[in-house]
This record gives C-alpha cells, structure tokens and sequence, in this order.
C-alpha cells in the first residue's frame, strides 16, 4: 500500500502560545512507560493542563471552543530537550495534523515528518495573525499547504516553509522510512530468491 501524499491539510487550529516548549511538557516522561503508543494524546501537555487531583488548569487544550483542532500553532524552537519520539507521537494520537511555529528542535523535527506530520515554520507577527483569526472565531479554516509553502485563513495568506527534504517526503508518499522498507519486502524477496545460492 503507497503512503499517503500530503499535499495539504485543511483544519480548525488552536495556539499553545510559548518559546522553548520541550518534549517533557509535551508528554511527560511518566506517560512514557507504554507498550504502543496508543493512548499517549490524554497525556498530551498533562502537566500544564491538569491540576494534582486530575481536574483541569486554565490552557487552550482544555477550552471546549478548540476542541477538535487539528493544526497546533506555537513559538520558537518547539520540541526541544529529549529525543523521545512519544512528542510527535502524543500529539498526532490527541488528533494533530500539523504543526506551526516559529522553529523546531530537529530529532523532533524528524520524528514528526515521519509520522506524516508537517512541520511549518511561519514567523511571529504571521503565527499571530492566524491565532487572532481563530481567538475570534475558533471555527476558522485553516489551510497549511506543503506544496505552496503558505498557509491560508480567514481571506488571509501567509508564507510558510516546510524544509526542502521533508516538503519531498511530504509530496511523494516517501516520509515513513519503515513503511517503506515494509512496501518494499515482496521485491527484496523477488531478487533474494533469484540470486545463485553461494557456498560458505
């Protein structure tokens, strides 16, 4: 089965407004100790949106008007700190198709676009506009495009890179490294049982 190609994706967003968020406030390290990583979106920013005794924290996950949200919007250097790959994880399992922001960690980066996630990076003033447009109407479309390298919301356009190996990725189904090892097992075994046994 071919990958998917991820041209563009279209969805209501929400901002997590914040420099430097790691993957320990992502998805702390104690949600870590799971088989699969089914599951791991509840544990998504737990520890800023929960109080001790489990009820909520004033946070933007946890405002009844974004919920659905499908493109997380954010600042600079985002997925920074440890490598774990339950980050990107946790946030495509609580329902993201996207991720904007000012700058990326880079293994977070990575882990992301191998998931299928694209990760665009847009500037302050522009990452602002489009949480203006959906502070004042969270049912606001918004079009991150890889393909044109801009978002589109609210009759508005703004620039937005998807960096050249991930963009190619991205577009021709090649983003899954594994998925495509696995694709490619019945032509490995064609030509294994085609070669001339060689003695030890």
């Amino acid at each position: 089965m071919s990958l998917e190609k991820i041209i563009s994706l279209t969805g209501r967003g929400v901002g997590v407004p914040g420099n430097d968020i790691d993957t320990d406030r992502i998805i702390p390290a104690r949600f870590m100790k799971c088989v699969t990583f089914d599951g791991l979106g509840e544990y998504l920013f737990h520890d800023v949106r929960k109080n001790a005794d489990g009820t909520d924290q004033p946070h933007p996950l946890n405002d009844p008007r974004f919920k659905g949200a499908a493109i997380l919007l954010s600042g600079a250097n985002f997925g920074c700190g440890s490598s774990r790959e339950h980050a990107p994880q946790a946030i495509q399992k609580y329902g993201f198709k996207a991720v904007v922001a000012e700058g990326f960690a880079e293994i977070f980066f990575g882990n992301c676009v191998t998931l299928g996630i694209p990760c665009f990076e847009a500037s302050r003033d522009d990452i602002g506009k489009i949480a203006a447009a959906v502070g004042k109407d969270p049912a606001t479309a918004i079009t991150v495009d890889v393909a044109k390298q801009e978002i589109r919301f609210a009759g508005q356009t703004v620039p937005a890179v998807v960096r050249a190996s991930a963009r190619d990725a991205l577009m021709n189904g090649r983003w899954d490294a594994i998925g495509e090892l696995i694709e490619g097992l019945p032509a490995v075994k064609s030509t294994a049982t085609a070669l001339p046994y060689l003695a030890a």
